[in-house]
């Protein structure tokens, strides 16, 4: 059954709302600022786009920032780069989809009618009125699909210890429902108040799903999250991997109207309505996601669903272990208790008082340097004393901007490490590798000759095999007098040939005269996707030139000729 058969309501806008008040509490709880409001939100809701920022995210990584970060900020992707991914989700829409099934999943290798009793969504992002059907439609469709709601909140009275009981509580509550017959766990955390502190909904999809994965009832019944923290693609992301069958992000869907309310200077468009803008959010959602998996070269979100395609940074082993099982975490990191301490101090900025105003969302300055807000590694004061050394050349404006860099605290793992010397002193020159083994390892950037130009691609090959290393072609192929020795004796074959997606200037002779292969499936050398980047004209994004990025020694990293 198609789930645009089984909702009866008509308006995609609920019939209740959320308080000024209230929605600026549940804002606060939820670590919506106002910076989302003034740069995340709207280009989504106009446009239906995500919102293009400048390349690079130098504030400190979730385990060293001084803010209570979102849980969902301490997991990373682990493919990470940014164009001509495996698949392109826009050219090859056709076979990509976020359609989803809600009910039980039955043997694929039985027939039987129960089979085909599934709730069929085609998209697993939930409008609140597509979930409040789900849940409370009382027709007889819906004895076909019985659901049960999942409080994922706990007892503020119950501290931080009160979060490890909860999931323990959600866990056994989710397993009981499924043996009773439930098709469908909706794990709610709507009853967030003063009293009551919403769990992580990170953390509540992971524990539940891997519960039932254990007592071998997982495909008994799918899992739906209704949750106020998830508002951009990576929240989703996060959510659909660790085992959700579909999200209704409630809070941002709120936000959205909040935001087309209060545009009295019709930034958005005088046609702008809260059914518009909340069509645009999901849809902006929407892309985002399949962007997402394209990275991965995973077509249909049931293939993403449950795959766990992140490791946890800063995530400690007895939360991994339970909640997070089979996720690498290499350093460590925090528990329970850490985690519910970050989701106390929101809480309680919230609800401490009854405010007669609205909350101060706080502009945190994640995406924009605020000055005595969070840190970034490259501040106003980093940059200016840099410039001034350049246009100067003094020793006393370079010591300037040393001290400002040394004055950041730390924001990578790196910032971290202090190397300590041997007691026993320096190590015996015998045991030190000759220079011709160390050249073995060193390679070059799979940089095309059109990124480069023919003489810097060509030397680049000359020197790297003058010193026994290895050139990369890159993408865009290679001219074949390169093949051979020149007359001096050098050589200009690289010694890697590349493969990408478009296969420019590969033949059979370009392939036998290569000693490694290399298939690119994405890069990671352009700002933004696809070389689109923010210009000083506003939103229209241009092309850029290639900025190369090593990412952890991969051979991902060639631009397009």
């Amino acid at each position: 059954m198609l789930l645009k058969d089984y909702v009866s309501h008509e308006s995609i806008v609920p019939a209740w709302e959320l308080g000024e008040i209230e929605l600026f509490q549940q804002q606060v709880t939820h670590a919506i600022t106002r910076e989302d409001l003034d740069m995340v939100f709207p280009p989504m809701v106009k446009n239906g786009q995500e919102a293009v920022f400048s390349m690079g995210d130098d504030i400190p990584l979730a385990p060293l920032s001084t803010f209570p970060k979102l849980l969902y900020t301490y997991f990373r992707q682990l493919f990470a780069q940014v164009t001509n991914p495996p698949i392109d989700p826009i050219r090859e829409w056709a076979v990509m989809t976020l359609e989803a099934g809600l009910g039980a999943e039955k043997n694929l290798l039985e027939e039987t009618p129960e089979h085909a009793c599934i709730l069929q969504l085609e998209s697993a992002i939930l409008f609140e009125h597509e979930l409040e059907n789900i849940k409370q439609n009382e027709t007889e469709p819906a004895s076909r699909f019985p659901s049960v709601i999942i409080d994922a909140t706990w007892d503020v009275k119950q501290g931080s210890a009160g979060l490890e009981k909860a999931i323990e509580r959600i866990c056994k509550d989710a397993d009981d429902a499924v043996e009773s017959g439930a098709t469908i766990l909706v794990i709610s955390d709507k009853a967030t108040s003063a009293e009551r502190v919403p769990i992580p909904s990170l953390l509540a999809t992971s524990s539940v799903h891997h519960s039932l994965v254990r007592s071998r009832k997982r495909l008994r019944a799918s899992i739906v999250i209704e949750t106020g923290d998830a508002r951009d693609t990576h929240h989703l992301a996060c959510l659909f991997g660790y085992g959700a069958t579909a999200v209704c992000p409630y809070l941002g869907f709120a936000t959205v109207r909040q935001i087309i309310a209060n545009d009295a200077k019709g930034k958005l468009g005088e046609d702008m309505t809260p059914e518009i803008g909340m069509e645009n959010y999901r849809k902006a959602l929407e892309k985002g996601l399949l962007k997402i998996m394209s990275k991965m070269g995973i077509s249909v979100l049931n293939s993403y669903q449950g795959a766990q395609t992140f490791e946890a940074l800063g995530i400690g082993e007895n939360v991994t272990q339970k909640s997070f099982t089979g996720t690498t975490s290499r350093i460590g990191g925090i528990d329970y208790k850490h985690i519910a301490d970050e989701s106390l101090i929101r809480h309680n900025t919230a609800y401490e008082t009854t405010p007669e105003e609205p909350l101060d969302l706080g502009d945190p300055g994640y995406n924009r340097f605020r000055k005595g807000k969070e840190r970034h590694a490259l501040p106003t004061e980093v940059i200016k004393n840099f410039h001034t050394f350049v246009k100067s050349g003094d020793k006393e404006d370079y010591e300037d901007y040393v001290k400002a860099q040394l004055e950041v605290n730390p924001v990578a793992l790196k910032d971290i490490l202090e190397l300590v010397p041997k007691k026993s002193g320096s190590i015996p020159l015998e045991r030190v590798e000759p220079i011709e083994d160390i050249m073995r390892r060193f390679t070059t950037a799979a940089m095309s000759m059109g990124a480069l130009s023919p003489e810097a691609h060509e030397t680049l090959a000359i020197a790297m095999n003058r010193i026994g290393a290895k050139s990369d072609s890159g993408e865009g192929g290679e001219d074949e007098r390169r093949f051979k020795h020149y007359p001096n004796g050098d050589l200009a074959r690289s010694y890697i040939k590349q493969v990408a997606s478009g296969r420019f200037g590969v033949h059979a002779h370009y392939l036998v005269n290569a000693d490694e292969l290399e298939i690119k499936m994405a890069q990671g050398a352009k700002p933004g996707e696809g070389g689109a980047a923010p210009s000083s004209q506003g939103e229209r994004p241009y092309c850029s030139l290639a900025w190369h990025a090593t990412w952890g020694g991969a051979y991902f990293t060639s631009t397009s000729p």
